[in-house]
C-alpha cells in the first residue's frame, strides 16, 4: 500500500501529457497525494502555504519576462546592433571576448550583471551579430547564425560557472567547503575561492580563443563566397 503515496507522479505524468494547466495538476497532485498518505485537509493546505512561501523567491525570475518584452517592443536589440554595426573592425569574437572578461569579473566579485534572458538574447547576441556581418560585408547564414547563438550562450555559462567560485562566500564555494570538513578536509572558503582563480583565468583564455577560430572560420566563408 505504500506505493499508492506515489500516485502524485502519475498524476503529473498524466496531466502533462494531456496538457493540462500546470498549476492545477501540481496542486491536484499534492492534494492527492496528502489524502493517500493520511493527511487531513487543513494540512494538506498548511503544507502547500508554507512550500509557497519558503520558496517565494523562485518566482521573481517570472519580472524578468515583461521587462524583456518592453526591451525589445521599443527597438533596444535593433539599436545595439546598429552601433555596433558602425564601429570599425569590429567582429562577434571581440564582442564576446570584452563581454567574456566583463562577466567573468562580475561573477568573481559576486555581481550579477548577466543571464541568457536578461542579457545575451536582448542585447549580446545582437552586438555579435551586426558586428559579424558588418566582417563580413553581409548577412549570416542560417547555419553561422546558429553557431554564432551556440557561442554567445557557451559564453555566458563559461563567465558564470567558472568564475563564481573566486568569491568566497558565494553559495558553491560554501558548499564544497562543507562537503570538505565532512570528509575530513581542513580547507578554508579563502583557499577554496584561490585555487578557483586559476581556473577562471584559463577558462578565459580558452574562451578568447574559441570566439577567435569563430572570426578565422567567417573569414574563410567569405573568402570562399567571394572566389
Amino acid at each position: 500500500m505504500e506505493y499508492w503515496k506515489l500516485i502524485g507522479i502519475a498524476i503529473i505524468v498524466v496531466g502533462f501529457t494531456l496538457k493540462f494547466d500546470v498549476l492545477a495538476v501540481v496542486l491536484t497532485a499534492g492534494i492527492v497525494t496528502g489524502f493517500v498518505a493520511g493527511i487531513n485537509f487543513y494540512d494538506i493546505l498548511t503544507i502547500l502555504g508554507q512550500s509557497f512561501v519558503n520558496n517565494r523567491l523562485m518566482s521573481i525570475f517570472l519580472i524578468i519576462f515583461p521587462v524583456i518584452a518592453i526591451i525589445e517592443r521599443y527597438g533596444l536589440k535593433e539599436r545595439a546592433g546598429k552601433l555596433i554595426g558602425r564601429i570599425k573592425n569590429a567582429s562577434a569574437g571581440k564582442i564576446l571576448s570584452l563581454y567574456m572578461v566583463i562577466r567573468s569579473i562580475a561573477s568573481a566579485l559576486n555581481i550579477r550583471i548577466g543571464g541568457h534572458v536578461q542579457f545575451i538574447r536582448p542585447l549580446i547576441l545582437p552586438m555579435s551579430e551586426a558586428a559579424a556581418e558588418s566582417s563580413k560585408g553581409d548577412g549570416l547564414t542560417e547555419k553561422q547564425e546558429d553557431h554564432l547563438k551556440g557561442i554567445s550562450a557557451a559564453v555566458e555559462n563559461y563567465g558564470n560557472f567558472f568564475a563564481q567560485n573566486c568569491f568566497p562566500a558565494a553559495s558553491g564555494v560554501v558548499l564544497i567547503q562543507g562537503t570538505m570538513v565532512e570528509l575530513g578536509y581542513e580547507v578554508t572558503l579563502q583557499s577554496i575561492a584561490a585555487a578557483a582563480i586559476p581556473i577562471a583565468v584559463i577558462t578565459v583564455l580558452l574562451t578568447f580563443i574559441q570566439v577567435w577560430l569563430y572570426d578565422k572560420r567567417l573569414k574563410k566563408s567569405i573568402i570562399k563566397e567571394k572566389g
